[in-house]
This record gives structure tokens, sequence and C-alpha cells, in this order.
């Protein structure tokens, strides 16, 4: 049986705290798969304008392979109050996807992350958002943020949380591995099962992994190549 195509909008190379160059991350997703990445090391007022033009110059060289690479940012560890102020540092400097660094299990996010992300309608994803509440989950719905389903281990354990709040207000979903290395990069199937774990039944594992990533791409006029 042919694997399904794969799309992650969460990855990080050297440029942040992950092992590959932008390029070879890139080249590996797409051997395992993968037909859409995006590049999203962390980001903040040090290094966005910098940093999403460095991602970006990998991104439009890849050549002859069958993915779509995508320059993003994850915004990480900014307070709340100068969140929307980089945000739109970050698209001026061309970021395509922007993913919110949430309100995880395992590291010392500032309180109220994920509400000023969930307000924010130039976010496209809300990372790994722990134990985010039911209006935080409104919230992201009304302004079309998805919520992360994640692949990382440690982040991965209040996937269950996240499902299960998400689905309850009608909240859309991604699955994305947070990759840091060549290990950490999925497969549909292996996508899946992750999926599976958080709760997910066989339509939502559809919409997740394959509706929902190719109606993110279109909302930015990102084509596949």
């Amino acid at each position: 049986m042919t694997e399904k195509p794969r799309y992650d909008f969460h990855t990080h190379t050297f440029f942040s705290d992950g092992e590959l160059l932008p390029i070879e991350l890139i080249r590996r997703a797409f051997v395992l798969g993968n037909r859409a990445i995006a590049i999203t090391d962390h980001a903040s007022y040090s290094n966005v304008d910098d940093l999403v033009p460095a991602i970006a110059r990998d991104c439009d060289a890849v050549e002859g392979w069958n993915i779509t690479a995508i320059p993003g940012v994850e915004i990480t560890h900014v307070p709340p109050k100068k969140m929307d102020a980089i945000i739109k540092k970050a698209r001026k400097a061309g970021a395509k996807i922007i993913v919110v660094h949430g309100e995880s299990p395992v590291e010392p996010v500032t309180p109220g992350t994920n509400r000023q992300a969930a307000m924010n309608p130039d976010v496209d994803i809300l990372a790994h958002p722990g134990h985010i509440t039911v209006d935080e989950a409104q919230l992201a719905k009304d302004n079309g943020i998805y919520l992360e389903i994640t692949c990382r281990s440690g982040h991965m354990i209040t996937n269950g949380h996240v499902f299960r709040v998400g689905s309850s207000v009608g909240t859309n979903f991604l699955v994305n591995t947070d990759a840091h290395e060549c290990g950490d990069i999925s497969t549909y199937s292996s996508a899946k099962r992750i999926a599976a774990g958080a709760g997910m039944l066989k339509s939502d594992i559809e919409k997740a992994l394959s509706r929902n990533p190719l109606d993110l791409m279109k909302k930015h006029a990102i084509k596949l190549r």
C-alpha cells in the first residue's frame, strides 16, 4: 500500500536548536514522503530580521524534489504584550507560516501566551498548547488558528487534553513533528499513530493530516511543487 503524503509545519534547524541545515532537513523529509514542510526556527526580536531570509534562501534553492519548502518562524518565549508586534515583524521579514510556542507542559512559557496567540488572526498554529482552556480554544477557532497535536516527546503528554478541549468547540488541528533532528522527521503512518494516541478517530485523523494542511497552504497561496 502506497504511503499517503505527509505535511509538517513545525520544524527546526541549526539556525535555532536543531541539528541540520534547512536544505538537509528538507531533503530528508522529502525522502520520507513529505510533500510540504515549513522551517519554523525559534524567533524573537533578537533574530527575526536575519533568520527568515536565511531560511528562505534554502527553501528557494530546492529544485527537482517533489516537496514544497516554506519559510516560517516559531515565536518563542516572547512576553504576551510584545507578541503582536513580533508577529508583524516576522511577516514583514517574509515568514509565510507563523507558529507560536504555546504553554507546553515542560517549559516555563509565560502564562497568557496561549490566549494572546489565539486572539491574533495572523497566527497560523498554536504549538503544543499544553493545558489549553475551552475559552482559548474557542478564540483559536474564531481566528482561524490551528491547534497542534505534537509528535515531540514531553510536549505530547497533553495531546489528549488538547484534542478533547479543541474538538469540544470545533477547533481545527494539525499534526506536526516539532522536529529537531533526523529521527524526529515523520511519515504519514507515524504521524497517524500520534494522532490516534491523542484520541482522534479516523475522520479526525484524515482531516488533520490531509485536508487541513492543504487548507492552510491555500490560505497563504502556497502551491505544491
